[in-house]
């Protein structure tokens, strides 16, 4: 994705979680493929014609986003019909915006991969959840 770093807002947004981040650095699309030919790509965009949940992404899945403003460019959906995915949204709405999508995009791969190293169960504060009926 796109996103710049070294935004003051962004980082203030994230600021307990900087550490568990690996961050890799690309010059581009191209250069993103050449040095990550071992996987599957989706790519989320308004165009597509399956939507993300109809996916199964598998171990090493890569789930791509475009601009804001552009999405991903053409001839790569073109070229890659199978692997385009949307998110179904109101025909007469703009789409939803990057962080959203991204995060819609996330929750299903992860979702689907059983959510690991996440919590599944919340606890309760005042009261115990094994004592309601």
């Amino acid at each position: 994705m796109g996103f710049q770093i070294d935004d003051k807002k962004l980082k203030h947004a994230g600021l307990d979680y900087w550490h568990y981040l690996d961050i890799t650095y690309y010059d581009g699309l191209d250069d993103f493929f050449e040095r990550n030919k071992d996987g599957e790509f989706f790519y989320f965009t308004t165009k597509g014609r399956n939507t993300y949940c109809d996916a199964e992404y598998k171990d090493k899945t890569y789930i791509v986003f475009g601009r804001e403003d552009k999405g991903l460019p053409e001839e790569l959906l073109f070229h890659n019909k199978q692997h385009c995915v949307r998110i179904p949204m109101g025909s007469n709405m703009r789409s939803l915006n990057l962080s959203n999508s991204v995060a819609i995009g996330a929750y299903e791969v992860l979702r689907q991969w059983g959510f690991p190293e996440l919590q599944n169960y919340g606890s309760l504060t005042k009261y115990d959840w094994s004592k309601a009926e």
